[in-house]
């Protein structure tokens, strides 16, 4: 190993931190994407005082250090390309604090999302971001990729709700960031610098977060089409009344298939198309707009129209939702889950041109995903037993991600570059926005120690 030597010694600095045992090594080589390299060491500190000491330490000796949550990313985000530390913060899980006469709360990176969601309902408060895998993450991963979830349509996405960051920087300096008052023009909005920075610039240890009061009611409708057009007329109808859902899922034929198959739901068989809308606050007030909204949706000539009123039954309908990345992997095929963004108004525009690329590679295409902000996941399944699907599915991705750019979209909303994207983030970004990406890197980590191998 390169860095035996430098890592021994560490661990004589950071006992019962610092891990070199074979077994350890290979359980933090990847996350949930394709790839994997085996790191030289594993750290798990217990503090932002052994995060500095180590990410010190590594600066001094030009050793990488990869930061890792709970590992549940899907682009290859804290595969430790280089070796080197992974350093991942999951013993750092303690809720700090949740006022709720400031709206706050101060997290450790390594507090699971749901359970801290959970925390602060109890307390009448909310904090939305809601990844479908929030069971599974962490705030500090969310932090770190700029997650989203259904409920980013109303409520923003995970940035909107970050006042303040404690960050270990390259060179082991700890730095705090922003604050706890929900206004703060005290110098450059510097903590959102380190939102969605995919550990490139720093390790997440500590957050301060915006909570809000808690809806105290919510209902959805779950709604059938015979048409994916349909579906999405829906949807824009529903805008244009003037409605702002807090989500608004759609999924497509092939998806609906296999969630019917995994879940028995007999009414998603008959479907080519499924949307849920989901509207929250007071009580009456819900009630009333949930009616005028089904009244729009009826007027597509739905093939059903299922309704959840209160927190158990929209939990009940959600479920069924969170089913539908499960459902595609049991096909057996691979999933290739792709997190586009196309602006609100493309959306017919991209089904359309999934069910082209479909046709043209012999590849199936199951989207799904945030409709209202036209955060589509495309998921290209391939059997790569058979000959040529590789190549297939390659030129099915360079063409799905060139219509994406073309079309004022993203390509990616909330699972960030990592490696699975790499090699479309020149096309996405241009050259002067990927110096200045560059610039703000070599300013922060000179040594490019942080998560090296990626896209900046």
């Amino acid at each position: 190993m390169k860095f035996s030597r430098h890592l021994r010694q560490l661990k004589k600095i950071l006992p019962g931190e610092i891990f070199l045992e074979p077994a350890t090594l290979a359980k933090y080589a990847g996350d949930k994407w394709f790839a994997t390299h085996q790191p030289d060491a594993v750290a798990l500190p217990r503090s932002a005082k052994s995060v500095s000491k180590i990410l010190a330490f590594a600066h001094k000796n030009k050793i990488p250090v990869t930061p890792r949550g709970a590992g549940h990313g899907y682009v290859g985000g804290c595969v430790p390309m280089h070796g080197g530390i992974a350093l991942s913060t999951e013993r750092m899980k303690k809720i700090l604090e949740i006022n709720p006469a400031d709206f706050v709360a101060v997290v450790q990176p390594a507090v699971n999302t749901a359970e801290f969601q959970a925390a602060v309902e109890k307390l009448g408060r909310f904090y939305p971001p809601d990844p479908a895998s929030r069971k599974d993450n962490s705030l500090g991963g969310n932090i770190a990729t700029n997650a989203g979830g259904p409920r980013c349509l109303k409520y923003g996405v995970t940035r909107d709700y970050v006042l303040g960051l404690e960050i270990v920087l390259a060179d082991g300096k700890i730095c705090r960031l922003g604050g706890r008052t929900h206004k703060n023009k005290t110098g450059f909005d510097l903590h959102r610098l380190f939102v969605g920075s995919e550990g490139l610039l720093g390790v997440i240890t500590e957050a301060t977060l915006k909570l809000i009061p808690l809806p105290p009611f919510r209902a959805n409708l779950a709604v059938g089409f015979n048409s994916m057009s349909a579906a999405v007329r829906a949807l824009q109808s529903i805008f244009a009344a003037g409605f702002l859902p807090c989500a608004a899922e759609l999924a497509d034929e092939f998806t609906l298939a296999a969630a019917a198959k995994r879940t028995g739901s007999k009414r998603l068989l008959g479907c080519k198309a499924h949307l849920i809308v989901e509207l929250d606050g007071q009580e009456n007030s819900v009630r009333g707009e949930m009616a005028a909204v089904e009244k729009i949706v009826r007027k597509q000539k739905p093939l059903f129209v299922e309704r959840g009123f209160g927190a158990t039954e929209c939990e009940a309908v959600w479920q069924i939702r969170r089913e539908f990345s499960y459902a595609l992997r049991d096909t057996g095929l691979t999933k290739l889950n792709e997190d586009i963004v196309v602006p609100r108004g493309k959306l017919e525009q991209l089904f359309r041109f999934a069910a082209a690329l479909q046709k043209k590679h012999g590849l199936q295409l199951a989207c799904f995903g945030h409709a209202g902000d036209g955060n589509i996941h495309t998921n290209v399944m391939v059997d790569y037993n058979l000959p040529g699907a590789k190549a297939r599915s390659e030129k099915c991705l360079d063409e799905l991600f060139r219509w994406v750019i073309a079309n004022g979209g993203s390509i990616t909303g909330e699972h960030g570059i990592g490696l699975a994207k790499k090699r479309w983030w020149p096309q996405a970004v241009s050259e002067n926005s990927r110096e200045l990406h560059r610039t703000v890197k070599k300013a922060l980590d000179p040594h490019g120690i942080l998560n090296p191998g990626k896209f900046v």
